[in-house]
């Protein structure tokens, strides 16, 4: 009896992680073909997306039962990166036609969603889930989108474990590259507010704002460059 009790416990064991393992490989090819469908050229489709909720909708559905230990640190960070942005496409739908994220009243740190097996707020995915679990890796920024021109263009695809670290840094190359998002003019650059919100992940063991900036830059800016930050833009990332 002891026996059949111990197979039994083992047999739910297995049956338990292979249908984690499914909802999970089933949660990242189907936002794979969600941002396919709906984002093209850094913006999204909202209006499509209202018309249609049904993809948006089953994909956070999905994502309610899969829980991911942050030891395993590529498919947390993953799974959370992919959550945040899809979760602000919810919050963004469900208060459709808006103009920006910031004309819903707590559309950051009030609204919840059910995933992940939590209830949170998009500020809490980001700042509890992400930056305080890996404090070191400072290259959210520029995978996290809110909704705005101003932040770094949403990609069509869904980020991946195994992809993962070579897709942080392309999207941080192309940001930090990009002459609309760092605006060098001769002895000045104009870095986005993100840079100044969060200035403690990017200056982290005494390197400096231009340090961070040069480390994925072509063309280095030097080092003694005065540094200002530009107005950040709220504008809903929309297709037109």
């Amino acid at each position: 009896m002891r026996l059949q009790k111990i197979l039994t416990t083992f047999l739910l064991a297995i049956t338990f992680q292979i249908g984690f393992a499914q909802n999970t490989s089933e949660f990242f090819s189907k936002t794979d073909i969600f941002f396919k469908t709906y984002v093209k050229d850094g913006k999204v489709a909202y209006q499509n997306i209202k018309s249609n909720p049904e993809g948006l909708n089953e994909l956070l559905d999905l994502a309610k039962g899969i829980s991911i230990s942050k030891s395993d640190a590529n498919t947390y960070q993953a799974f959370w990166i992919n959550g945040y942005n899809l979760s602000v496409i919810k919050g963004i739908v469900d208060n459709y036609p808006i103009k920006s994220p910031l004309d819903k009243a707590g559309f950051f740190d009030k609204i919840t969603y059910d995933i992940g097996g939590k209830n949170t707020t998009l500020n809490d995915i980001e700042n509890k889930l992400l930056r305080e679990n890996f404090p070191k890796e400072a290259r959210f920024h520029f995978v996290l989108v809110c909704a705005g021109l101003g932040c770094p263009p949403i990609i069509d695809n869904a980020y991946l474990p195994n992809t993962l670290d070579a897709q942080l840094q392309k999207q941080t190359e192309l940001s930090l590259n990009n002459p609309n998002f760092v605006k060098l003019k001769g002895k000045k650059v104009g870095l986005s507010q993100i840079f100044e919100w969060y200035k403690g992940d990017f200056t982290q063991n005494g390197t400096s704002l231009v340090d961070f900036v040069n480390e994925y830059r072509k063309e280095k800016i030097e080092p003694k460059t005065k540094v200002s930050y530009y107005p950040y833009d709220w504008t809903l990332n929309e297709t037109k």
